[in-house]
């Protein structure tokens, strides 16, 4: 059964923050379940978030919910094991939506995880993001 696999011992970084406004618009929005709250980008080529994991963990969905007119045309998703060098996974196309987007992953154990998104619909290359689920479940 597939289950949310960031916890408060994952270690999350994102690319940047909308005025380095940490506190309105930080990574910690991300994971919060929160309707009023989300990550807001500041402006670049492309946008990214890494996820550390306490523990080897097995990626089989991935749930995004973008603000229309802030999202990404073509993203990709990377992951690697103990420290190796990251390799992707897979690339996926999430729709320019406020609606929560579903992407099934193949499943893979990794223990760091990399969503890059790129082409982005904001002119400036900004992205916002109010929810960002992973979802699988822990390996043995």
């Amino acid at each position: 059964m597939s289950q949310s696999l960031v916890c408060p011992e994952t270690v999350s970084r994102v690319s940047s923050v909308l005025n380095r406004n940490s506190r309105q618009f930080g990574k910690k929005h991300l994971f919060d379940q929160d309707e009023e709250t989300c990550w807001n980008s500041d402006q670049g080529p492309s946008q990214w978030v890494t996820l550390e994991f306490p523990q080897r963990v097995h990626v089989t969905q991935l749930q995004v919910q973008f603000q229309g007119g802030f999202s990404s045309r073509h993203s990709y998703l990377e992951g690697s094991q103990s420290g190796d060098t990251l390799s992707k996974i897979v690339d996926f196309y999430p729709e320019d939506t406020n609606a929560l987007q579903t992407f099934s992953i193949p499943t893979v154990e990794v223990d760091r995880l990399k969503l890059t998104f790129e082409d982005t619909t904001d002119f400036f290359g900004r992205v916002v993001i109010y929810h960002l689920r992973v979802l699988g479940e822990k390996a043995v």
